[in-house]
């Protein structure tokens, strides 16, 4: 079984379910669209029609600064009591997604824990995000547990008088170990060949779960949780561009994108956003022939070093999400260079970098909506009978067991329309966000509208290869 078809089944159904053929074709769904009513070039035409027609009008009607600084109001009060019982329910989920790891049947596709993992936490929990901010946080395990030893500690004295302070996070470490933390994450979910196992995914997850045990103990809940903790800050990315804000147990609202120019351009932030774009991209990728027709090669080269068949298309695949991530570094840095040569030189191409890096925000997500909505469209549904029988051993817990995937309620055009309509708004908003930290930082408007015409060359560029990965998976 190839990879591509164990993550289909690892989305699949609970027990006993049969996938439909054209889900299993692709992990999520992108067939179909061969016979779409209008051409894939007139799309891809019309997108970048858009993007102009946005540039144009973002250079005419928007001529201050909107978004440096803006306005947030609170709406209300969390409780102490309501913190602490998402933290306790975080941890008691956890808990009983590691027992079925370890206690339910092996079946990929009859055991609770994949997909959890591969399904609700890495996709439907950015989609959540964005819509009412950074929720993670409040039932986040492995904080919760930190805030609870700490508490512990704080209330027994068992550190002493003489406790040791925790350390200075270091400024070189930065993002660093969150832009790590996504790879591998990644890595298992697209390369790892025992990916769909669950007692693997819940030794993974508690290994997971010491890393961040160690980094807390170190530099502190909240240091580590804000830069370390990989899952923590990949949500809270996406919570930049909601109107909805918790902080200081408090929701505040505030305009859409209007967190992201906030974002600090530490260490690691850079590499971060481009793993976030580049591996999604790579998903795509992958299920393309172009792929297809290298992947053999690398897979014979590495086999040629000694490697048996697995672990040479695990080294292939290791190759192609590095040379991705890569290729949309180079794609942005380009842009940014672009940029360093209006005004004069006035800023360096690492101070841009960082100062137009939060413009990359919606586009990464806009590329998760495109690539996974018909995941959780359609293999989301298996939350039903998994709910019922979570460790499959037969039970029907809920009455739902028997449930099956409505693969009818949308077509495969009207996907394809989401995932382009997706793409467009999210390269729109980057475009915005762009043209409004440009204001900011240009003395003359007519330098910082100059400056724009390479982001949105670059954007161009990425709508245009979201749409090729998107016909190319369609083709394949």
């Amino acid at each position: 079984m190839t990879p591509r078809r164990r993550r289909a089944l690892i989305a699949a159904c609970g027990a006993g379910l049969a996938l439909a053929a054209p889900a299993t074709a692709s992990a999520h769904g992108l067939v179909g669209k061969q016979d779409l009513p209008i051409p894939r070039w007139l799309f891809a035409w019309a997108a970048a029609v858009v993007l102009v027609a946005s540039f144009v009008g973002l250079a005419v009607l928007w001529a201050t600064p909107r978004l440096q600084d803006v306005a947030e109001r609170r709406r209300f009060d969390v409780p102490r009591a309501l913190e602490v019982f998402f933290g306790a329910l975080g941890v008691a989920f956890f808990v009983f997604c590691i027992y079925a790891g370890f206690a339910g049947t092996q079946a990929a596709t009859a055991n609770l824990l994949p997909t959890i993992i591969y399904v609700y936490f890495w996709v439907v929990i950015p989609f959540v995000s964005v819509l009412f901010g950074d929720v993670f946080r409040a039932v986040n395990p492995w904080l919760a547990i930190g805030k609870a030893a700490g508490w512990v500690v704080k209330r027994t004295g068992a550190a002493g008088e003489d406790g040791a302070e925790p350390l200075q996070y270091p400024a070189w470490l930065g993002r660093w170990p969150a832009a790590i933390g996504v790879l591998v994450f990644a890595w298992v979910e697209l390369i790892y060949a025992d990916k769909d196992d669950p007692s693997q995914l819940a030794t993974m997850a508690l290994a997971y779960t010491a890393v961040q045990l160690v980094g807390m103990s170190l530099y502190g809940v909240q240091q580590w949780s804000t830069r370390g903790d990989a899952f923590g800050v990949y949500f809270g990315m996406f919570a930049r561009i909601s109107p909805l804000h918790w902080k200081d147990r408090g929701l505040f609202t505030r305009p859409v994108l209007g967190g992201a120019p906030k974002l600090s351009a530490v260490a690691g932030t850079v590499p971060l956003l481009c793993i976030m774009i580049g591996t999604t991209s790579f998903d795509g990728f992958s299920q393309g022939t172009t792929w297809n027709s290298i992947v053999p090669h690398l897979q014979d080269f590495f086999g040629s070093l000694g490697l048996n068949a697995e672990h040479a298309l695990e080294w292939a695949g290791t190759v192609g999400v590095v040379a991705m991530c890569c290729f949309i570094g180079v794609l942005y840095r380009l842009g940014v260079m672009g940029m360093h040569t209006v005004g004069r030189g006035r800023f360096t191409a690492a101070q841009l970098s960082g100062s137009f890096i939060h413009t990359l925000i919606p586009i990464a997500f806009a590329y998760v909506l495109a690539h996974y909505f018909s995941l959780v469209a359609y293999q989301g549904q298996a939350i039903l009978p998994l709910a019922s029988d979570p460790l499959g051993d037969g039970s029907d817990l809920l009455g739902t067991a028997t449930s099956t995937i409505n693969y009818t309620w949308i077509s495969a055009t009207g996907v394809w329309y989401v995932q382009v309509a997706a793409l467009v708004i999210g390269h729109v908003a980057g475009l915005a966000l762009a043209h409004d930290r440009a204001l900011a930082l240009f003395e003359k408007a007519r330098d910082a509208t100059r400056s724009q015409y390479w982001m949105l060359a670059v954007m161009v560029a990425f709508t245009s290869l979201g749409l090729w990965l998107l016909s190319a998976a369609a083709q394949s």
